[in-house]
């Protein structure tokens, strides 16, 4: 029944994101304040649904440590759950992506008027230049930039080495890092259908602070962060 619930779920996902998408590419001349309230509108449609028919919530710690002004989220990657949830969790923001998605028909072409950073992960230090070239004038156009610095999605339990470009851009922009991590890997895994009932945990850490550091130290600090706060709900959790 699970499975029949994840499977009804998957298509649901599908379909109202390609009607989601033609919303956005109709109205794409709007402010993006208002244009992103379709995304945050999406997302939550999404989370409702994984709730309703698929029995998977989540629970939210930190929501007090999201700063004002545009900063930088830095989110743990195991799933897809967070690439939907975070829309409805902070303030519009510019999405670092692989540029391979801005292929997708409609889908894509609505996720480009969104203004992400659309970078070619093979590109090294290039992909890391546009990070911090394109990300400085979206903080100053008063977006945040979410960052899944481990490139990829990663199983439950695992990590992949974190990338620099979020912190390097930090502390050359000046701004605060916000670092989220989660469990939604266990509950929705990178691979496979299933989507297993149940309550995600995210929590949102204390404000970093980047002017100046060396982004390398920075980067550690919200890797060790994230990780650890990872570990610590794994124990909690049993998980």
């Amino acid at each position: 029944m699970q499975l029949l619930r994840s499977v009804l779920f998957t298509t649901f996902l599908f379909v109202s994101t390609f009607i989601y998408a033609v919303i956005v590419l109709l109205v794409g001349w709007l402010p993006h304040e208002r244009l992103y309230a379709v995304a945050r509108s999406w997302s939550k449609t999404q989370l409702w649904m994984l709730r309703v028919l698929c029995r998977l919530s989540y629970s939210i710690e930190g929501t007090e440590n999201i700063p004002a002004g545009a900063h930088i989220s830095m989110w743990k990657h195991s799933s897809a759950w967070e690439t939907i949830a975070q829309a409805s969790m902070f303030p519009p923001q510019s999405w670092v992506l692989k540029r391979e998605l801005m292929w997708i028909p409609v889908v894509g072409w609505a996720v480009r008027c969104l203004k992400p950073i659309a970078i070619n992960r093979k590109a090294g230090t290039t992909a890391v230049n546009q990070v911090v070239d394109q990300g400085q004038c979206r903080l100053q156009a008063g977006l945040w930039i979410l960052i899944f610095p481990e490139g990829t999605r990663v199983a439950h339990g695992e990590q992949r080495k974190y990338g620099i470009s979020g912190s390097l851009l930090a502390s050359r922009a000046g701004c605060k890092i916000v670092p989220v991590t989660h469990n939604a890997g266990l509950y929705w895994p990178r691979r496979g259908w299933m989507k297993r009932p149940g309550v995600i945990q995210v929590r949102i850490g204390p404000p970093i602070d980047a002017a100046g550091r060396e982004p390398r130290e920075l980067n550690e600090q919200v890797r060790a962060w994230i990780e650890g706060e990872l570990a610590q709900l794994a124990s909690v959790k049993n998980i």
